[in-house]
């Protein structure tokens, strides 16, 4: 079994009073690592090294092309460790190899790749329009990097939202600390190694492992920290904001969603029932933007419903490491015990459940969760408002449009959703309509790097991703420069003078 450490100031560390846990596989419920737990002590040292390395210019200073001659090359260690980095996060977080090793390792590395060139062709310098009141003066914009980023990162797809929260800063001229999820760990050290490896100057990158109250509070109240960044719940991200308040930290915030996926009646079945349980079902249920509301229309109600509860029979359930599974358990023995308590209460209020609800047959072990809908789902239960994380859909009938969209946009989130039809500018023009931050059309969970993510509502403060979500790592400067030499002419200077 491995023994992992903390990442602080270049060097990997024991946390300061040795404490430690273990990591364990979803799937099999055994320990598969140990690292550290750090305290506020831990996240103080790492923000000491943090600010040291940002202050001294080493990293903030550079261009960034020569910033990104350095991040290419822990790109390419990251390219020569991706077999290896998808197995381990199969194991970790219970995502199926066939994810990991086709979509959440090579993909990632790919976002962090489009970041790094996208961050190359955004300008520090903007111009602004010149000024000639009360004489011309040029003016314009520069771009400079904030400060210490501290990057908060859940436990679902623990190697791409490193990549969301380092590249773009690192990138930008900040230097990072950044907390994994304490389930979740490993990939983002192994990330760190990569970075060390490919020459990232001590104390640029820093990586934490450690609790919320401990080591999440000292990120969100230190001075010394400039913006902080989470990933996770919106319960969550009330926390991060109110800590922040006392320092007015900038904050981006991506949180939870229970995204509505709209059904229309000329939809093609084949796509949309298909789309629909991707949209659901893809990691068992555990994304923030997952279209876990279901709406149909009543004229094809009944024949939509027959051919989903047909195909869902065609995601398998099983062991991560066996490429012809397709669903393995949820993270957690307490994420297990949330999302059958919401199958639980779905009954309660009256839904009915269609299938699943129940831990699979000849299961003993791992938090394994049949793929769960329900219909007969009114769309004020707590089911279909309320964010589950895990495969439970909440199928939820329509008589008209008019009616979906609002039945849609009665939520207090509003992260992501998806239209289907063949009608692509009457999709459009639903989608415009949806409170949300992503719109899919005849399709779901297809981020683009180069596209802003971020959500709506409670849903979050900001976006991640494309140039939207690199400039939220940067600073805005004017500079004003008079081109009036002549003192007898700056008559506002007497505002002030009784010659």
């Amino acid at each position: 079994m491995e023994r992992y450490q903390l990442f602080i100031g270049g060097k990997f560390c024991d946390a300061v009073d040795g404490e430690t846990r273990f990591t364990y596989n979803p799937a099999t419920e055994e320990p598969i690592a140990e690292v550290p737990v750090g305290k506020k002590e831990d996240a103080r040292r790492a923000i000491e090294c943090a600010r040291k390395a940002f202050d001294s210019g080493i990293w903030s200073n550079m261009s960034v092309r020569d910033r990104a001659k350095i991040l290419y090359k822990v790109i390419e260690r990251l390219k020569e460790k991706e077999q290896e980095l998808a197995t381990l996060e199969a194991m970790d977080a219970g995502a199926t190899i066939r994810k990991t090793s086709m979509m959440d390792i090579p993909v990632g590395i790919e976002h962090f790749r489009l970041l790094v060139e996208l961050a190359e062709k955004i300008p520090t310098y903007e111009p602004l329009p010149w000024i000639d009141f009360p004489y011309v003066s040029w003016n314009f914009v520069n771009r400079e990097p904030i400060g210490v980023c501290a990057g908060i990162i859940p436990w679902n797809f623990p190697f791409m939202m490193t990549v969301w929260k380092v590249a773009p800063a690192l990138v930008m001229g900040n230097t990072v600390v950044l907390k994994p999820a304490s389930d979740t760990p490993l990939t983002a050290l192994e990330f760190a190694k990569c970075a060390a490896e490919a020459g990232l100057p001590d104390g640029v990158l820093n990586v934490v492992i450690g609790s919320g109250s401990e080591v999440g509070e000292e990120l969100c109240t230190n001075p010394m920290v400039d913006k902080v960044a989470l990933t996770g719940s919106t319960e969550t991200g009330r926390k991060v904001m109110k800590l922040c308040a006392d320092t007015i930290k900038k904050v981006t915030l991506e949180l939870g969603g229970k995204s509505p996926t709209i059904i229309l009646e000329d939809a093609d079945l084949d796509v949309a029932v298909d789309g629909a349980l991707f949209g659901t079902f893809f990691h068992a249920g555990q994304v923030c933007e997952s279209g876990t509301r279901c709406f149909v229309p009543s004229s094809i109600y009944d024949k939509f419903m027959e051919k989903m509860l047909e195909r869902v029979k065609h995601i398998k359930v099983g062991d991560p490491l066996d490429y012809e599974t397709t669903m393995g358990p949820v993270v957690s023995l307490a994420q297990y015990k949330t999302v059958t308590g919401y199958i639980e209460l779905g009954k309660q209020e009256g839904a009915r459940l269609l299938c699943g609800g129940k831990r699979p047959d000849g299961f003993e072990k791992g938090y394994f969760i049949e793929p769960t809908i329900f219909d007969n789902v009114s769309n004020q239960m707590r089911i279909a408002q309320e964010e589950i994380f895990g495969p439970v859909l909440a199928v939820i009938r329509y008589d008209d449009v008019d009616e979906a969209v609002r039945m849609a946009n009665d939520s207090i989130y509003g992260l992501g959703g998806a239209v289907f039809s063949k009608d692509i500018p009457k999709a459009i023009e639903i989608a415009k309509r949806i409170r949300t931050g992503t719109v899919w059309i005849n399709d779901y969970h297809l981020i683009n790097a180069l596209a802003p993510f971020g959500g709506y509502k409670q849903s979050g403060v900001g976006r991640e991703l494309g140039p939207h979500g690199l400039l939220e790592y940067t600073q805005i400067k004017h500079i004003h420069v008079d081109l009036v030499m002549d003192r007898s002419k700056k008559f506002w200077y007497d505002y002030i003078f009784n010659d």
